[in-house]
């Protein structure tokens, strides 16, 4: 099969033969573009305003200064021109109308994975080899991603879902297009690396791309938390990863860190990355709802509580994961770790009180722990002994 769905012949006013922009990009405002990425290696890189600064491009900024901030064009002799254009490419398979799962969100995941590859406890533990492929899966995770979820692609027997055989159905998507846009004209930014150098990158990507399938949290979490258990070296704070095993378990786990980031960075950017994602789901919902299918949690826009969707969302899923990779790297990771409870706080406080309510009621529910349903696609995370739906009992702490 030569062709994959998705992949299109684009048309490039931008194809770069000459001078490389400064910013890989022509900014809308050079200015306050350069000044933005200032934060490039900081946790909590306002990837909106890069967006804005950049004239939509923030995946291709991002990831092209986080080359150079690594060295990695010198390092494996990729053309700026080869990389900008392959960029651009990955860039316009990004959809633009998703209000979520588009190029920002590639972007916010590029740099927050280079971030995390720059800890303290991680000094030296990784090749350049395996960073570059840590980047790019980080780079193409959610390429052509249509802004819907397994579930609904497989539900509705969609052509993407019968040609991966209802398995981990975008993830091995974005991992399809991704590589066979390396074979547009000038966009093979892995040319000058060797056989085996190709084929180590490769599956490293595949390893990482195929972990950010939610389905898979549950199993990466468990292995995560052995990690931590039995691989720190005592009182040295230093990992010891000696086999491609090891390696590549930390660095899907980084990865889907990173793709699960939203709830660490700074309030305002977390809001809006929730609008974003709630608007989609909505977007699933109102097909659903056309359909006559049966609603998929979070996604009905009548029946929804955001805040609460999101305190449940980081108590069973985000705030597990970050506190043990927090405790893998400690303490690298603790001031991302408060940001996170900072923000669920901040949500828990924001759930809508009953206006029916006496007084006394919310009094005495404030002062005791609240057993708050919370429904979450099992479809999306589960571990293989679970049904494809369950509801989570969400244990919700006393605010004060």
């Amino acid at each position: 099969m030569t062709q994959i769905i998705g992949v299109r012949k684009m048309k490039h006013a931008n194809s770069f033969t000459g001078i490389v922009p400064k910013y890989g990009v022509e900014p809308t405002n050079a200015d306050l573009l350069a000044q933005t990425l200032t934060d490039i290696n900081k946790w909590g890189a306002d990837v909106f305003k890069i967006a804005e600064y950049s004239g939509n491009r923030p995946l291709t900024c991002t990831t092209y200064k986080i080359f150079q901030e690594r060295d990695l064009l010198s390092m494996f002799k990729i053309p700026a021109t080869t990389l900008l254009n392959y960029l651009m490419h990955l860039e316009d398979h990004y959809h633009r109308d998703n209000p979520y799962h588009n190029s920002t969100h590639a972007a916010d995941v590029t740099q927050s994975t280079h971030v995390l590859l720059s800890s303290q406890a991680l000094d030296n533990v990784f090749t350049d080899l395996e960073v570059l492929a840590a980047i790019f899966a980080s780079a193409i995770h959610d390429v052509d991603h249509p802004g819907l979820t397994n579930q609904y692609l497989v539900h509705t027997g969609s052509e993407l879902a019968l040609m991966y055989n209802d398995e981990s159905v975008l993830e091995n998507h974005h991992l399809a297009v991704a590589f066979k846009l390396l074979q547009e004209d000038n966009c093979n930014i892995f040319l000058n690396l060797s056989d085996k150098q190709r084929q180590t990158l490769r599956k490293m990507v595949i390893d990482m791309v195929l972990a950010t399938d939610m389905s898979k949290h549950m199993s990466l979490l468990a292995d995560l938390k052995t990690m931590v258990e039995t691989k720190k070296v005592a009182g040295s704070g230093v990992l010891m990863l000696d086999n491609y095993t090891d390696k590549i378990q930390v660095l899907q786990n980084m990865v889907h860190c990173s793709d699960l980031s939203n709830p660490t960075k700074p309030i305002e950017i977390y809001k809006k990355s929730v609008d974003r994602l709630m608007e989609e789901f909505f977007q699933q919902g109102d097909k659903e709802r056309e359909r006559g299918m049966d609603i998929s949690p979070m996604c009905d826009r009548h029946n929804s509580t955001i805040e609460k969707s999101q305190v449940g969302f980081i108590d069973y899923i985000v705030h597990p994961l970050w506190e043990t990779w927090a405790d893998l790297v400690f303490p690298d990771a603790q001031e991302i770790l408060d940001t996170l409870e900072d923000n669920r706080d901040w949500y828990q406080s924001m759930i809508p009180v009953s206006p029916s309510a006496s007084f006394s009621t919310r009094k005495r529910n404030s002062d005791k722990e609240e057993e708050t349903k919370f429904q979450f696609d099992m479809d999306e995370v589960k571990d293989n002994n679970c049904d494809s739906a369950q509801t989570l009992k969400v244990s919700t702490p006393k605010t004060h």
